[in-house]
């Protein structure tokens, strides 16, 4: 080769972002920010580096696979795994600087070179993240059951990391290769996304604060699981899997949006901000109920939350006479309120267990007494035992498997009789459901439903409903026709909240409220590893109400239809004083998470037996009532920094409904002794919410810029808690001083008012 033809190959090599050193294995594309590298002798990820050309992930010797693809095929009853390993040819290009193109042609183990297998990797302009997009042809006559892209290993660089996960609320785990190593023969996190995953991201990060960040950029709610997993060399693996819809005969199947691959630099905060710069923008925040004005306003006003079960003398007059106490709106989330056995006999909810003229003449007592009662029907189920199911031929509604097989789980221990998964696309099952809200709304009065198992989905393989077959979207769709089926139908006086299980961003046009439970996370799944975030609270804090908390003072109760020789002896009972700590922690964490507060179990006699207790949650809600423009419709913010001492608290950890076995499980770990956080108001005002669940005074000593928050640099400081609102004095120059004592068990909230 001459000289100049040799400068010539050169060149072309730095056009197309490759150097000579690493030409012989690495295709490079990066920018200022992130550089990604890939096998230039097969496509395999090698790895990610951030802008320092620090590695964040990368393929050690031993892993088992630097696919970045993998396939589940079906044909004719049978199915094969494929990746790049299974491919004869791999090319790729450079459309542009930004872009990267990686295409996979013919499978060894056959003649014809028709399947073809592209991804597409996009640099995003200034940014510290791309976009990768796959799409598959050449299918024939098989089935792309499941495409598993992008598939990255060796997410081990960080070392002992801390996982940040939104799993319904939020989730934050340290070590998780450790965890995943102790958890047996699967090794492996999956959440599926609408449903347990609220949103479309998760974060990894070191005590450094380096981070590996992956999200997905679907506005139409397709089903995912998000995956972190162990394979067989112990190398963390991530995955995003994808379901197709299945339609025999389709040639081809491309990705219906993009996967975001990234580094970033901080904490579980900032990946949420850097998630919300994007969930903020799509229609489901532009179109949320909150948003747009359409939440009730008795929703809006709701100081507590009493979550009892069982006859209106259970529910309401407690709730009435914690009303009569607090001197503030009160609203009830009503389990055990229908005919039938809980978690056994749905959808038979009606008539009342109390009967439908008692029922609803003290339900229209408790709105006098400006009492609002949420009824529980669970979205999802219908009980196999019921006489309902045969009679009215449910099955053929049901959710099937591959199979055919019905989806059933057995959830009350007591009766071991199982409940059915029903497809909300069916007419039948949402005019069961919007017949029996018609009933309860218009006729018994109720303020609005709390429907359980709302913001999950399911893959339905019944070809006789109106969906298509597998994945897609057609649950979400289907959500939001149903609630818009029992709303149209809604008497027009009336205004009522449909609340869900758990939170979710697709759900956030549909539903006023979300029960977000894993402020008592340890009460109902002990102490094992996960710490609970308010990860949604940081990214759609003001799209969304969340409220909810198991935080009760006494044993769980059992329900009166239930099997009686199998009902615990202590049921209702007060718990140990020692697990009082608990109660005020999960209070504590409510506060600082900017959501309604609730009790659980409550009885008026409460006031007494456990006075300081019940004092702190008056006091709470008193508080939070005086700062809604933060709590409520606030814009979470990183709280300025404060060193906050730790206590050890016994847990306890007891079935919610009944104590199985009558047994408390008790555990002992150290908790934050004050709970806090920071929220912009639409006035770009700035409060700093402080709730203390220590013995003693606590000092408050900040001191931070006004240009962390965006406020101008002069302004006022107030205080405000339990007395009232006022001034701590002003600030100028852009340095916010504040300094004074917490009183033992104080809740506060630090409001900074910029000229």
């Amino acid at each position: 080769m001459s000289i100049n033809i040799f400068l010539v190959f050169l060149l072309s090599l730095f056009h197309h972002g490759l150097s000579t050193t690493n030409f012989a294995r690495t295709i490079d594309l990066g920018n200022d920010s992130i550089q990604l590298k890939f096998d230039r002798s097969n496509g395999g990820f090698i790895s990610l580096e951030d802008s320092q050309r620090k590695e964040i992930i990368c393929q050690s010797a031993s892993t088992e696979s630097n696919s970045p693809w993998e396939l589940l095929l079906e044909h004719e009853g049978t199915s094969e795994v494929l990746d790049i390993e299974d491919m004869k040819h791999f090319s790729f290009e450079r459309p542009n600087e930004e872009t990267l193109v990686l295409v996979w042609k013919g499978l060894k183990r056959e003649s014809n070179e028709t399947f073809e297998a592209t991804a597409t990797i996009t640099l995003e302009e200034g940014q510290s993240f791309a976009k990768w997009h796959f799409a598959i042809r050449g299918l024939g006559e098989r089935l792309a059951t499941e495409v598993t892209f992008p598939r990255i290993s060796g997410v081990d660089m960080l070392g002992e990391s801390n996982l940040a996960v939104p799993h319904w609320m939020g989730g934050l785990l340290k070590s998780p290769k450790k965890f995943l190593s102790s958890m047996g023969r699967a090794k492996k996190f999956g959440w599926a996304y609408p449903g347990f995953l609220s949103m479309q991201f998760m974060a990894l990060y070191d005590d450094l604060g380096k981070g590996f960040y992956v999200s997905c950029d679907d506005t139409a709610a397709y089903q995912k699981n998000f995956a972190l997993s162990l394979d067989s060399a112990g190398q963390m693996v991530y995955e995003m899997e994808n379901f197709p819809e299945l339609v025999l005969g389709t040639d081809s199947y491309s990705l219906q949006y993009k996967a975001v691959v990234g580094v970033f630099y901080g904490d579980w905060i900032s990946a949420a901000e850097q998630y919300r710069e994007w969930g903020e923008q799509q229609h489901w925040s532009a179109n949320s109920r909150l948003k747009a004005g359409l939440t009730p306003k008795w929703l809006e006003e709701t100081a507590l939350w009493v979550w009892n079960r069982g006859v209106s003398g259970k529910v309401l007059e407690p709730a009435v006479a914690m009303r009569k106490h607090l001197d503030l709106p009160v609203s009830v989330l009503w389990h055990w309120w229908h005919g039938c056995l809980y978690d056994d006999g749905f959808p038979e909810y009606i008539p009342p267990r109390e009967g439908a003229q008692l029922f609803t003449k003290n339900v229209e007592w408790a709105k006098s007494q400006d009492v609002n009662a949420l009824v529980y029907m669970n979205q999802l189920q219908w009980g196999a035992s019921t006489n309902s199911w045969s009679n009215k031929n449910a099955i053929t509604s049901a959710v099937k498997d591959r199979k055919g097989k019905l989806i059933s789980h057995v959830y009350n221990i007591f009766t071991e009789n199982a409940l059915i998964n029903m497809c909300i696309t069916t007419p039948f099952w949402r005019q069961e459901y919007s017949d029996l809200s018609d009933t309860v709304i218009n006729s018994y009065g109720v303020s609005g439903i709390y429907m359980d198992q709302a913001c999950i989905s399911k893959m339905c393989y019944d070809k006789g409903h109106n969906h298509s077959i597998g994945g897609g979207n057609y649950w979400q769709k289907y959500s939001g026709v149903l609630t818009d089926q029992i709303r149209s139908r809604v008497k027009v006086e009336n205004e009522i909240t449909l609340s869900g299980e758990g939170v979710s961003e697709t759900m956030l046009p549909y539903l006023d409220a979300f029960l977000a439970l894993q402020v008592s996370q340890e009460r109902y799944g002990g102490v094992y590893g996960w710490e609970p975030i308010p990860l949604f609270q940081a990214v759609y804090h003001e799209f969304g109400i969340t409220y909810g908390n198991y935080s009760s003072l006494l044993c769980p109760p059992y329900d009166a239809l239930w099997p009686i020789e199998k009902k615990p002896a202590n049921s209702l009972e007060v718990l140990d004083e020692s697990f009082n700590g608990q109660f005020l922690m999960e209070q504590a964490r409510s506060f600082a998470w900017g959501m309604q507060p609730m009790i659980s179990n409550y009885r008026p006699f409460l006031n007494l037996e456990r006075k300081e207790e019940i004092a702190y949650l008056t006091q709470l809600v008193k508080v939070r009532k005086k700062c809604l423009k933060y709590l409520l419709k606030g814009r979470f913010m990183r709280v300025p920094e404060m060193s906050i001492p730790v206590k050890e608290l016994a847990i306890s950890r007891l079935s919610i409904y009944a104590g199985q076995q009558s047994n408390v499980t008790t555990y002992h770990k150290e908790y934050p002794t004050i709970y806090s956080s920071a929220w912009k108001s639409d006035d770009n005002s700035l409060g700093i919410a402080i709730a203390s669940i220590s013995d003693e005074l606590f000092p408050i000593n900040l001191d931070f810029g006004s240009k962390e928050y965006d406020i101008s640099e002069t302004g006022e400081i107030f205080l405000i808690d339990i007395d009232g609102r006022r001034p701590l004095g002003r600030y100028s120059s852009g340095r916010i001083l504040i300094d004074f004592k917490l009183e033992s068990r104080g809740i506060c909230m630090i409001e900074i008012i910029p000229d």
